[in-house]
Formats: structure tokens, sequence, C-alpha cells
């Protein structure tokens, strides 16, 4: 309880994007576009692995859940900017706020290890293809997304529990479009050096050791490519991992920016756009990019598909 000469803050005010006057509706407009195409774009994956018969395979499990952790981080903080900017304000109660982060965090976790993941698909695909089955199969997969979705759930409720035991009064305004951990930090009136020491452990546990193995595992999968002797079997190697590394790249790329990264002078509006980058940009991109440059995931989205859609 606060002090009392203090008033308790029960809830947040989110200030969103400021000044945007005649910019509100376009961007409105854009974000709207955009989250549409994040849930078309990420279910129709879902349902494409789920029900084509030719994707029961490990990389399009890794896939299918990419998909679905894609869906629900964006779907935990788009529809409230899309709220905010139309509104240019938003309030949450201050346990709904935490709450809010709590999920965010979460789905931001088990990307980052599906991620990794698939990385370890493609390194046992391309430089050890002899024991891929036996080392990679589908019962092994399963385990794999089950261990990144259970060590993501406990890392974060770890951070999470901490973040209950913290006072607010006074106080009640975020200069942001949904609740990250810097601000809610910056709004607490208690002392926040524990949660800050345990969010860097967790920023190395699921940022930097993730990235880093994924960047160990593509630089053995770039020797193993060069030592190819034709040109075709390189190229074809190649095009089985450049769509996974062009993810990679996009999110780690962000999340290292945004949380890693130092901020400038204009770091609320830096912080923001970096956001803006991960939450809304990176989901509706990967759906996109695998769509692009799967033929086996187009090949299995037209099963299902009526066939007028596709001869028209």
């Amino acid at each position: 309880m606060c002090e009392d000469n203090h008033t308790t803050v029960t809830y947040v005010l989110l200030l969103g994007f400021q000044n945007l006057q005649s910019f509100k509706i376009p961007l409105f407009l854009i974000l709207l576009f955009l989250y549409i195409m994040i849930v078309v774009g990420n279910l129709l994956v879902i349902l494409t692995v789920l029900i084509a018969k030719n994707l029961k395979h490990p990389m399009y499990i890794f896939l299918q859940n990419l998909a679905l952790s894609d869906f629900l981080f964006s779907t935990v903080v788009v529809p409230q900017l899309l709220y905010i900017t139309w509104r240019e304000t938003g309030q949450l109660v201050i346990v709904g706020c935490i709450f809010q982060f709590y999920m965010y965090s979460f789905f931001g976790i088990v990307q980052c290890y599906l991620l990794t993941v698939m990385a370890y698909d493609r390194y046992l695909a391309i430089c050890d293809p002899l024991r891929y089955s036996s080392l990679l199969s589908i019962k092994h997969c399963h385990r794999l997304v089950y261990l990144s979705w259970s060590f993501a759930w406990v890392l974060d409720s770890l951070e999470v529990i901490f973040l209950f035991q913290l006072k607010f009064c006074d106080s009640n305004i975020i200069d942001h479009f949904f609740c990250d951990l810097s601000p809610i930090l910056k709004l607490s009136s208690s002392d926040t050096l524990i949660v800050m020491r345990q969010d860097l452990f967790l920023s190395i546990v699921t940022i930097l050791l993730p990235f880093l193995f994924v960047l160990i595992s593509y630089i053995c999968i770039m020797v193993t490519i060069l030592n190819i002797p034709s040109i075709t079997g390189r190229k074809k190697a190649f095009s089985t991992c450049s769509t996974h590394l062009l993810l990679v790249g996009m999110y780690f790329g962000a999340l290292i920016a945004l949380y890693l990264a130092p901020s400038g002078d204009n770091s609320h509006n830096e912080d923001k756009l970096k956001s803006l980058i991960n939450t809304v940009l990176t989901p509706f991109s990967n759906p996109l990019i695998y769509s692009v440059r799967n033929k086996e995931l187009v090949r299995g989205f037209k099963t299902f598909v009526p066939r007028q859609i596709w001869t028209k």
C-alpha cells in the first residue's frame, strides 16, 4: 500500500502516439489493414499445416506454432493500439497492464525458442541429413515445441510474480501504446532493482543465447553449403534455409534494437517505433515471406482452397 499522503494507482493511461491530427485516420486504417492481414495470413498457415497431408514434417510443425505465437503476440497489443489511435488515449487497470506485459512477453519468448529450434532443424537437414530422421522425428519435434512453450511460460511467470509485488503511487501515465516492462518500472514507486536484474537475466536467456545458437548454426550451415561441389546443390541447400534466415534476421534484429541496444535522446518515440515494427510489421511479414518462398506450403494451401479461386 502507498503512504497516507500518496494515492494508490488503480488504472493507467496509455498516451499512444500523440499529436497525430490529420494522420490519425490514415494510421488507424493502415494498422487495421495490417492486423487483418496478420490474422488471415497466420491462420491460413496454421490451417494449411493442420490439413495438408504433404506438410507432416518437423519444419512445418515448427512453422505452424510460430504462426500461432505470431497471431497471439500481435493480438495482445494491436487491438488496443487501434483503440488508442482512434481515441488518442487508452485506459487499463494496473492488473490488466501487468497481465498484458505478461502475455506479450510470453508469446515473444515462445517465438525466440521456436526460431531457435527451427535453426536446429535446418542445421540437421543440411549438415547431418543421414541422421535427420532419427534425431528429429515427429515425436522429438512435438517435444521441442512443448518445451519451447513450457520454458517460456516458466521464465515469464517468474518475472511477473515480482511485478505484482511492486507499489504504484500517484503517477499513472504511460507514454507508450501498450504496457511494456520499462514504462511499468518507471511508473512504480518501489525499488525495481531486483526486477531489472531479473529482466537482464531473462534477456540473456531468451534473446542473446538463442540468437548466438542460431548464429553458430548458420555458420556451420554456410560452411557445409560452401563445401558442396555443384552450384545447383549449393543453391538448393541455401534455398531450404534462406526463408528462416530472413525471419531470424527480422525478429532478432527488432528485439536486439528494442531491448539490448541503447536508446537515443528521443527514446520514447524510438521505443514506440521499434515496438511497432516488432508487434505489427514482423508478424505481418512472416506468413507473407513463407507463402512466397515455400512451394510446399503453397501446394498445401491449394489442397483445401476451392479450385475456382486459383483458376480465376
